[in-house]
């Protein structure tokens, strides 16, 4: 379990996060919505200790992560796997050497299997056929999976995903979104999901928490989503459903819709 207690964050005098209090149940997939500069990846990484609160406190698993030795922290953030939005990967190596790069650095694991971990991988977001193309010889929507197949490889209980369908065709992120919903439940991680993509939330979430105005706003299950007398979170809602990708896209395939 992750626990987010009375989180505040400020840059500068730009309050980011104000009184954020969250809990994140093991097993599920929690989307963080919320408008452009709103705090959402400010508050991913706190989840992973890559940022620290000004005042209250992150627990993975009971622990305090922003109160222990790096060594620790490290050990921890080994049970994160983490796909950031631009997917990060490595120009000057392969699909096979981006994805190999965690298991050479963090694991004692031989040549020969490090060689079969990932092309399990690869052939977990469905490109097996790819490991000796760079990411220049692919699309941006092979890149993300690459980098999906590389934040999985260290086989976390933890998976963080930053905007994972920015800058996808609507095709393209059904993929994603099928591949985050697929490996959920394969692989039997916790999936915190950054993003605005309302389509995204319906189909692969459990609960989405709102931010607004440095506050967490709303958090509940995105089954009720549309049924709150809220209309901070009905505007947001309504109006990321139709400037996301294809607008039917969002309002057609709503979590237990047809």
């Amino acid at each position: 379990m992750i626990q987010v207690e009375n989180l505040y964050k400020s840059f500068g005098d730009l309050e980011v996060l104000k009184e954020v209090d969250l809990e994140i149940e093991d097993g599920e997939t929690i989307a963080i919505i919320g408008r452009s500069g709103s705090g959402k990846s400010v508050l991913m990484k706190h989840l992973v200790g890559l940022l620290k609160p000004d005042q209250g406190r992150v627990l993975v698993d009971d622990v305090d992560i922003g109160e222990i030795p790096y060594e620790e922290l490290r050990e921890i953030r080994q049970q994160f796997g983490v796909l950031f939005q631009g997917g990060a990967l490595f120009d000057s190596m392969t699909s096979f050497e981006n994805i190999a790069f965690p298991l050479e650095y963090f694991t004692t694991m031989s040549d020969d299997a490090i060689r079969d971990r990932v092309h399990e991988c690869l052939d977990l977001v469905r490109l097996s056929d790819v490991g000796p193309k760079k990411p220049s010889e692919l699309s941006g929507g092979m890149r993300k999976r690459v980098a999906l197949a590389r934040a999985i490889a260290l086989e976390p209980r933890y998976m963080l995903y930053d905007e994972p369908t920015s800058g996808l065709d609507p095709e393209t992120s059904n993929t994603i979104d099928e591949l985050i919903s697929q490996l959920s439940e394969e692989l039997s991680v916790t999936s915190v999901v950054v993003t605005h993509d309302m389509h995204s939330v319906f189909s692969i979430a459990d609960r989405a928490a709102f931010l607004h105005n440095c506050h967490l706003h709303w958090v509940g299950p995105v089954n009720d989503i549309h049924g709150q007398p809220d209309e901070t979170l009905d505007r947001f809602v309504k109006a990321n459903e139709y400037h996301v990708g294809d607008p039917l896209r969002a309002t057609a395939t709503q979590r237990g819709q047809p």
